[in-house]
């Protein structure tokens, strides 16, 4: 089954220098049909004006995982890291017992990312942080794992959580297929361009729930990039 979640369908707020959008409702924010799957907790479509952001404020016992579609976000947190986090980068915070940080748009030009939200595997813990870049080769005609809870993921972020962050870049008339192990459910984004995944038509940054499809196949109506999260 693929439920199709429309861009132009989903809640979220607008603020003078913020737009988001929920593709899963969290905290009494979003659409209330569009509920978490497993451990996978909260997607926001977020767009931050020139020179704003999110002062400090603190987590605990949640996973933050940041994919930067375009320009850059600058992170800080209690922890003493401080970072640039540029399109193309994925970052990871594990909040563990406690972290405080903040997250501001420096730059004169907007800046869009996916902030992705997981229950964590176990409670409390050391609080984490870290980031790394992924070269768009590395996930061009084929999804490439950019973070995971599973060490068989080798060179994936590390999370402490039953999920995994995937990435690809498909060429315009391209497809791909990708198998999910019996049990897994899943969320697909294309951040830009057209697909088509197991006969369901996406436009560019709709998502799509999936539950109980062992095989998908995707093909690129448009030049795109997809973001996929997998979770048990």
């Amino acid at each position: 089954m693929i439920e199709h979640r429309p861009y132009a369908a989903l809640g979220g707020s607008k603020l003078a220098w913020l737009d988001a959008r929920l593709h899963v409702a969290i905290n009494g924010m979003g659409r209330p049909e569009h509920g978490a799957i497993g451990p996978l907790i909260a997607w926001n479509d977020d767009e931050f004006a020139p020179h704003s952001g999110f002062p400090l404020h603190g987590h605990r016992d949640v996973e933050i995982l940041t994919y930067v579609r375009r320009g850059a976000i600058t992170h800080e947190d209690s922890l003493g890291n401080r970072s640039s986090v540029q399109a193309g980068d994925v970052q990871v915070m594990s909040a563990g017992s406690g972290i405080r940080h903040a997250e501001f748009n420096l730059g004169d030009e907007s800046t869009a990312l996916y902030q992705i939200w997981l229950r964590p595997r176990s409670s409390g813990g050391q609080p984490a942080w870290s980031t790394r870049r992924f070269p768009r080769a590395e996930r061009s005609g084929m999804f490439s794992v950019l973070a995971s809870g599973y060490p068989e993921d080798l060179g994936a972020l590390p999370v402490n959580a039953d999920a995994r962050l995937l990435g690809a870049v498909l060429r315009q008339g391209s497809t791909i297929e990708h198998r999910l192990a019996k049990g897994k459910r899943a969320y697909l984004v294309p951040t830009h361009g057209r697909v088509m995944v197991n006969g369901v038509a996406l436009e560019a940054r709709d998502g799509a729930a999936i539950h109980e499809e062992p095989l998908l196949s995707i093909s690129a109506l448009d030049d795109t990039d997809l973001v996929l999260v997998e979770v048990n």
